[in-house]
């Protein structure tokens, strides 16, 4: 289990790239949603883990993630394993593709990111995308199921540590908030609501409990147990995107 504190070099690069975060007060996934991945680091961890953020299948040779997930390679590796080793796992190689216009602009920052797989991936079924416009009338408290190989916890000892295990989570979070970019989403334990953490981002967020992915996870507040802060899949901006890798609903 990857154990690092908040004021690591490691940790301060994510929060720089844009909080890649992780579930927490969730469960192990298991076979729930197969079709969430990690993407992984090209080399291990200190803690001999791999994967440094999360995204989904949403076509058998496209595999959706976030753009300040960035590695610094453009051949990247995935996986589907609900718990990741390095020695026995299933990897997918492909080539990195990001937004154009990835920024780190508070009103739409384009961050979406694509891995095209050298080879389809067969006997998963890739996430539905929603159609256009069509989360702008949420009501608040509607659940969303968040997915992700981040950290699953977080203790205070000398200043908070951030545990990681390379293992998929899911927990359910409540609707706090449409924005013209952005689903705020609850998980804070208190009301029963888990989310995520460093180590979720570019993973999903799916609408109840379906198969449709609705946003993808970007940011959150700094100790993962507030507010699940993420990119909507539906506007205008995300669909000029994905459009030139998969067909749109």
């Amino acid at each position: 289990m990857r154990k690092l504190a908040a004021a690591t070099a490691a940790l301060a690069v994510l929060l720089v790239a844009g909080s890649a975060l992780a579930i927490t007060y969730g469960a192990p996934d298991g076979n729930r949603h197969p079709n969430v991945g990690a993407l992984l680091a090209p080399t291990a961890y200190s803690d001999g883990t791999w994967a440094a953020c999360t995204g989904t299948l949403i076509a058998p040779k496209v595999f959706l993630t976030a753009a300040h997930c960035d590695l610094g390679v453009s051949r990247v590796a995935v996986t589907f394993d609900s718990s990741y080793v390095a020695a026995t796992g299933t990897t997918y190689w492909g080539t990195w593709k990001a937004d154009p216009g990835f920024n780190q602009a508070q009103s739409d920052p384009h961050d979406l990111a694509v891995v095209l797989l050298d080879k389809a991936v067969k006997g998963i079924t890739p996430a539905q995308l929603p159609t256009a416009g069509s989360l702008g009338g949420l009501t608040q408290g509607t659940k969303f199921v968040s997915v992700g190989y981040g950290a699953q916890s977080v203790t205070i000892e000398k200043g908070p540590t951030f545990h990681y295990a390379d293992i998929r989570y899911v927990a359910t979070g409540s609707l706090n908030a449409v924005n013209p970019s952005w689903l705020r989403i609850s998980m804070n334990p208190a009301t029963d609501d888990g989310g995520t953490c460093y180590g979720d981002s570019g993973g999903p967020n799916f609408l109840r409990d379906s198969n449709l992915l609705a946003a993808t996870t970007i940011t959150g507040d700094f100790m993962c147990r507030a507010t699940n802060v993420v990119y909507r899949l539906d506007t205008a901006t995300a669909r000029a995107f994905l459009g030139q890798f998969v067909t749109l609903p």
